[in-house]
């Protein structure tokens, strides 16, 4: 659905509307520059490039010679606004001169989160971003994303983790084999039979099946 809302692949029907105008078709680099970016499941950054250099590469819009070229620039003094926004967001600001190679998956992944956030969006969608992760690096994430719209910038979060997705979610939607089975609130979601015998799990003769 992500592919489909973000350009990367085209949609059989329907319409995309953002922001109240209709954006269906509209190339990935051309929704990045009205706000609309996402992150991938697989986190795919420059191992070569340090976290601030990562951040600045995406937070350059125009190509990516343009964004290499001043990373290396010798006389670039700073990182740029969004870049240090973004770094101040995440809480990357004490890694921001490490290689990801020396990072943990879960500052990876929020690697992953802020390269979106230094396009400065209105609306970031993350694809899995707790997959792979520990119960206590998604606990660190969970925080993260939950403060993201008290910055300005809201989440449209696709994830398997429903303790994750109710704790930091104000409104849920559940699918189960593409089919809409539930939507409101966390609570509303935890209390729906539908929700808990597709994903929270049913007990049965004493068995749990998840």
């Amino acid at each position: 659905m992500i592919d489909a809302l973000t350009g990367y692949v085209k949609a059989t029907r329907g319409v995309v509307r953002f922001a109240g105008e209709p954006v269906t078709g509209a190339r990935p680099h051309r929704l990045a520059r009205r706000g609309l970016v996402r992150t991938f499941q697989s986190v795919e950054l420059f191992n070569e490039l340090t976290v601030e250099e990562n951040l600045t590469v995406a937070s350059e819009p125009p190509s990516m010679l343009a964004a290499l070229g001043a990373v290396f620039t010798p006389d670039r003094s700073d990182r740029g606004e969004a870049v240090d926004w973004a770094l101040s967001v995440t809480e990357l600001g004490d890694v921001a001169d490490r290689y990801p190679t020396e990072l943990s998956h879960g500052q990876r992944k929020l690697v992953g989160v802020g390269r979106a956030l230094a396009r400065r969006p209105e609306l970031i969608l993350l694809d899995e971003p707790a997959a792979g992760l520990d119960t206590e690096e998604t606990l660190g994430l969970g925080e993260r994303l939950r403060r993201l719209p008290e910055h300005g910038v809201s989440v449209l979060l696709i994830d398997h983790d429903m303790g994750l997705v109710l704790s930091i979610c104000d409104h849920v939607m559940v699918l189960d084999f593409g089919n809409l089975i539930a939507q409101g609130t966390p609570a509303e979601i935890r209390a729906n039979p539908a929700v808990i015998e597709a994903y929270l799990g049913s007990h049965s003769e004493g068995d749990a099946h998840h």
